[in-house]
C-alpha cells in the first residue's frame, strides 16, 4: 500500500540498535503527525463523511515495554512472491530477513519484507516492510493486523517500537488495497501498543 509512511519521514518503527532508545516524545510526535494527516483534506484516507467529524485516532498509551531489541538475520536467496492483499492486487515482495526478540519472557520471530516495485523509487532503496498481527487483532485493534516501517539495519540488532504500529488504509476506507499479514507474522501475544481499531 502506497501511503504517507512510504512517502514521508516516519521511518521511526525500527532503527539501528545503539542509535535509538525509547523516547515517549517520539511516540507523541508519531501520533500527532498521524492525526494531522488524517485531518487533512488532501492526505486523509478517511471517507469524506468520517474526515469531517475526525478529531483523533485511538492509540494505546505509550509503553516502553513494547520497545524491544531484536536480533536481525539477513536471509539470502529468497524467491520473490506475490503477497495477498484485501483486493485482487498482488504486489511482489521478497523476504529480506528475520527479527527475533523476547517479550514477556517469550521468544518471538517476525519476517521483514522488501517491496520489489518500491525499490525502484528514489529514496526507498533501504525501505523494509514489517506487517504483523497479534492477539488484539479483531478485538482492540484492526482485524487485518498492523504495519511498522523500517530501514535496512546496519548491524545485527535493531529496536522495534510497537508504539508506532499503524493500521493499513483499508481499515478506514474500502477503496484501498492493502497487503494481508502473512500467517508467519501472527504473534501469540497481545501487543497493546500503537494504533487501535477505527470506530466511525
Amino acid at each position: 500500500m502506497k501511503n504517507r509512511f512510504l512517502l514521508a519521514l516516519l521511518f521511526v518503527g525500527i532503527v539501528g540498535f545503539g542509535q535509538e532508545k525509547f523516547e515517549e516524545s517520539k511516540v507523541k510526535r508519531f501520533q500527532d503527525e498521524l492525526n494531522t494527516e488524517f485531518a487533512s483534506k488532501d492526505k486523509s484516507p478517511l471517507t469524506e463523511e468520517n474526515r469531517k467529524d475526525f478529531k483523533t485516532l485511538d492509540f494505546f498509551s505509550s509503553n516502553a515495554k513494547y520497545f524491544v531489541v531484536a536480533d536481525f538475520k539477513r536471509t539470502e536467496s529468497e524467491k520473490p512472491f506475490k503477497m495477498k492483499t484485501s483486493t485482487d492486487r498482488t504486489p511482489v515482495y521478497v523476504k529480506f530477513g528475520e527479527l527475533t526478540f523476547t517479550l514477556e519472557g517469550k521468544l518471538f520471530r517476525l519476517n521483514v519484507y522488501q517491496n520489489i516495485e518500491l525499490l525502484k523509487k528514489k529514496g526507498f532503496e533501504d525501505y523494509l516492510f514489517l506487517p504483523f498481527s497479534d492477539l488484539t487483532s479483531g478485538k482492540e485493534t484492526y482485524i487485518g493486523g498492523r504495519y511498522i516501517d523500517m530501514k535496512i539495519p546496519k548491524g545485527n540488532q535493531v529496536a522495534i517500537d510497537f508504539n508506532t504500529a499503524y493500521n493499513p488504509y483499508c481499515a478506514y476506507n474500502h477503496k484501498y488495497s492493502c497487503p494481508i499479514v502473512p500467517l508467519e507474522n501472527d504473534l501469540n501475544i497481545e501487543i497493546n501498543a500503537g494504533v487501535k481499531k477505527f470506530h466511525d
